[in-house]
């Protein structure tokens, strides 16, 4: 369970990027984090493992005071925790099986992580999260010779190689075709109700955040404007949530 109580973050220039926050996420849950740039989403969505630090209130994960983590209990804390980027940060030039066998060297003899060593049972518990995003026969492809759905899938499987109770996505489908960002999205989907993980999505698609998450935070200026199911998003709601600046052709689905 993740939760935020009385949440703010204030950066070095003055600028809030979040401002009182409170919610609860329970385990198991899809959420979709919706706004305008700069509304706030990425630092709600990376306040969680601490890559950005708050500056006021209390944040706990799995009853876990988040903020008081340092050290060893920090990086042990961040490794139950997935983290997916825009960019998929793979290492291009190398294949991947390797680039998802990399999740399992934070636990590693140094010698082992010098070398390149891996197990037998690290080597077909990474088989089995790349055949869990249906890319079990690209294992001995360099990374950059995928395509950028693929290269993404590369990415959600190092993460599931991790074992993560949490899932955290910051626009993981941004730079893919409406096709390729569909496929990406039911891979989360499938994930988070076959495996229980729960999925929390920074996303500007607001038609696919409506279309694949059970559960709608409505972010503007750091604050929470909507925290609810999908089906009570309106088309009053999203103006509310974006300003009035959303286009026109977004709709909620039928």
């Amino acid at each position: 369970m993740i939760d935020f109580h009385g949440v703010s973050k204030v950066y070095g220039n003055g600028v809030k990027g979040l401002d009182d926050v409170s919610l609860t996420i329970e385990q198991g849950e899809f959420v979709a984090i919706i706004g305008l740039s700069g509304a706030g989403k990425s630092t709600l969505l990376r306040s969680i493992n601490r890559m950005h630090s708050i500056t006021a209130g209390r944040l706990t994960v799995n009853g876990l005071d988040v903020s008081g983590l340092k050290g060893k209990a920090l990086r042990k804390f961040r490794r139950g925790i997935g983290m997916i980027f825009q960019s998929f940060n793979l290492v291009s030039r190398t294949t991947v099986i390797k680039n998802v066998l990399s999740a399992k060297v934070p636990d590693m003899p140094f010698l082992r992580v010098l070398f390149g060593i891996y197990n037998k049972k690290e080597k077909i518990a990474a088989l089995e999260a790349l055949d869990k995003v249906g890319i079990l026969d690209k294992a001995y492809i360099r990374a950059d010779q995928l395509s950028g759905g693929q290269q993404q899938r590369v990415a959600l499987a190092r993460t599931l190689a991790q074992e993560p109770q949490i899932i955290l996505a910051d626009e993981p489908v941004a730079a893919l075709d409406p096709v390729t960002a569909k496929q990406v999205m039911d891979d989360f989907r499938r994930i988070n109700r076959d495996m229980r993980i729960s999925v929390l999505i920074n996303i500007h698609h607001v038609e696919l955040a409506l279309e694949y998450a059970d559960r709608i935070i409505g972010i503007r200026a750091g604050k929470i404007v909507y925290d609810g199911p999908v089906q009570a998003v309106d088309e009053a709601m999203l103006d509310t949530i974006y300003e009035g600046k959303l286009p026109r052709e977004v709709e909620k689905p039928a």
